[in-house]
């Protein structure tokens, strides 16, 4: 597991841009080779993110040409061409900026006939694709990464879910703060979907994220707190910035920012 701490927000976006453009490049995907790139939709933690990525992209840096991509959740019953919708979000700030053929960009359909079929093939799409190469995701205030909300099982599959209260509230700044408006169900790759992925990124920034980065990271793993699963996955980076670490002990701040010290001077 590796921590790595940015000054702030846009730094953290930047870095996480660059992690996701050079594991694609050194992948030099094509015709008979793809990457697939498992994203987050949360506006605040993915859109700088994605910016940086379009920026790669024009400039000639970065093809999405012979990539793969599966969005980590969506909506139940909110009309796909709907403004908040996960499939809107991401067609108008980041796939139509880039090359990647729709085809390829996998979301899953909140308004399918079967939710529970959907949820069936989204995983069975992924396993054709031949797993997640690095999967990218934000996480909530309390804790739960896509829409795995506390006490979500931590081997647990694509499905529909349930949102909590609290995720509710919390999106209602999407919805106008009508919370009649805010959708109550969505459908979310599991824990166990995530954990499946030969890496994983999570991206954890502000400080009102600070209190679940340290039960990510400093606490064991809690079904409660579904990020801190990710502890047990063999490469996962947590990419934060200096507010999101406030809940964190001196000495953890220290270690990993040394470590990250120590490795930036091992690739000069």
């Amino acid at each position: 597991m590796r921590l790595v701490i940015l000054d702030e927000y846009d730094l953290a976006s930047e870095w996480a841009a660059k992690y996701i453009r050079n594991r694609i490049i050194q992948f030099q995907p094509g015709p008979q080779k793809y990457f697939t790139l498992g994203l987050p939709t949360g506006k605040k933690h993915s859109l700088g993110c994605y910016k940086k990525l379009i920026e790669y992209h024009k400039s000639g840096d970065l093809s999405f040409k012979y990539v793969k991509t599966f969005n980590m959740d969506e909506y139940v019953g909110l009309p796909r061409d709907h403004p908040e919708s996960y499939h809107s979000y991401m067609f108008n700030n980041f796939f139509k900026h880039t090359d990647i053929d729709p085809a390829n960009a996998h979301i899953l359909d909140g308004n399918a006939t079967d939710l529970e079929a959907e949820c069936e093939a989204f995983e069975e799409k992924i396993s054709k694709a031949g797993g997640i190469d690095l999967f990218v995701g934000g996480i909530g205030p309390d804790g739960h990464i896509a829409f795995n909300e506390p006490g979500s099982s931590l081997v647990s599959r694509t499905r529909v879910k349930t949102l909590a209260k609290d995720t509710i509230v919390a999106n209602a700044r999407f919805f106008g703060n009508d919370l009649s408006k805010v959708p109550t169900m969505a459908l979310t790759v599991g824990v166990g979907t995530v954990m499946d992925a030969r890496e994983v990124m999570i991206l954890i920034t502000g400080a009102h994220k600070a209190f679940a980065l340290y039960k990510a990271i400093e606490e064991g793993v809690n079904h409660m707190w579904t990020v801190s699963a990710f502890q047990q996955h063999p490469r996962t980076i947590f990419v934060c910035d200096e507010d999101a670490t406030l809940e964190l002990r001196v000495k953890t701040v220290k270690y990993f920012k040394g470590s990250c010290k120590l490795s930036s001077s091992a690739r000069k």
